[in-house]
């Protein structure tokens, strides 16, 4: 069972996201669909995410997510760039954008990862397919610094409304 989803559901504040990898799509079957041009409305395909986010925001709970990436980007960051203002930010997340070169003398971890609450790490390892696995870190002084990373490319990043591919 994932981790992420029964942490985030028990958020009484916030969560953070850093994601950092150029590509997730070797085993993101939405993403097939998408190069194929078959559009769809996030809201709809991944509801399950779509209404817990949207419940959390609803209670207060803040959730950022902040997206590192490659200046000449990818086709599955402009798929993803595409489907984030239908899907997490109507949900209610905060997304931002960081290019990598604008992240020069930012100490970030080498992996994706959520802190949840400030007191939570999980963090994302992906295999050489793809392939995600998720490990939980409840260690203060790990959190803390991944929380610290996070804020510090926040701060760099650009809101996605302003961000223009």
């Amino acid at each position: 069972m994932a981790v992420l989803p029964v942490l985030l559901d028990a958020a009484s504040s916030s969560a953070v996201h850093l994601e950092m990898r150029d590509t997730y799509e070797a085993i993101d079957p939405d993403w097939f669909d998408w190069q194929r041009g078959e559009r769809f409305d996030p809201a709809v395909r991944w509801s399950g995410w779509f209404d817990l986010v949207r419940r959390k925001v609803a209670r207060g709970v803040s959730i950022r997510r902040a997206r590192i990436i490659t200046e000449r980007m990818t086709d599955y960051i402009r798929y993803e760039h595409d489907v984030t203002a239908a899907h997490n930010i109507a949900a209610g997340e905060e997304v931002r954008w960081l290019y990598r070169r604008s992240a020069l003398g930012l100490l970030v971890p080498l992996t994706d990862f959520w802190v949840v609450d400030d007191a939570v790490l999980v963090l994302n390892h992906f295999d050489s397919t793809g392939a995600m696995t998720e490990e939980r870190r409840d260690d203060p002084e790990l959190v803390s610094t991944y929380a610290s990373a996070f804020e510090a490319v926040w701060e760099r990043s650009v809101p996605h409304a302003e961000f223009v591919i």
